[in-house]
């Protein structure tokens, strides 16, 4: 899961994930990280430990990392929060990047519109909300499409 600066949508949605693939009896290793890396080993941002804590998910123990090289390797699948984030993970690659690899988060709710997940840091806790129940949306979907194979 990968936004800009990994303290507010894509923390959430390693929480959200992760919980559903536990719940669905799935192995799965859910990370994030952030494209920007203004806020490498910061705690996710206090709106969306709230929110999370508010459904059972506590991510206050996540660290905020910028996307490395690497992570294409080791994960199957990479989920951006918006186009933009698309842009820079292929900046930052280079010629590490398997597009194969990385999709928009909320492809898995509607394939055809490059949609993003809105960034809810420069305003209220009901924006946290809203993220909140979208990413939960796209996940239940992930579990869904992939909880079987």
């Amino acid at each position: 899961m990968v936004c800009l600066g990994n303290i507010c949508r894509s923390p959430l949605a390693e929480g959200i994930l992760q919980k559903r693939a536990w719940e669905a009896g799935l192995n799965w290793s859910v990370e994030s990280a952030g494209t920007n890396g203004f806020h490498n080993g910061e705690a996710p941002h206090r709106l969306s430990q709230k929110v999370a804590q508010l459904h059972g998910i506590d991510i206050s123990k996540q660290r905020s990392r910028r996307i490395q090289n690497e992570d294409y390797e080791q994960f199957d699948l990479i989920y951006a929060m918006a186009p933009d984030v698309i842009d820079d993970m292929k900046r930052l690659a280079k010629k590490t990047y398997q597009a194969e690899k990385v999709k928009l988060l909320l492809h898995e709710l509607n394939p055809q519109e490059d949609l993003e997940v809105p960034d809810p840091y420069y305003g209220g806790e009901e924006g946290y909300h809203e993220v909140f129940e979208l990413i939960d949306r796209a996940c239940d979907q992930i579990i869904k499409k992939y909880g079987s194979r």
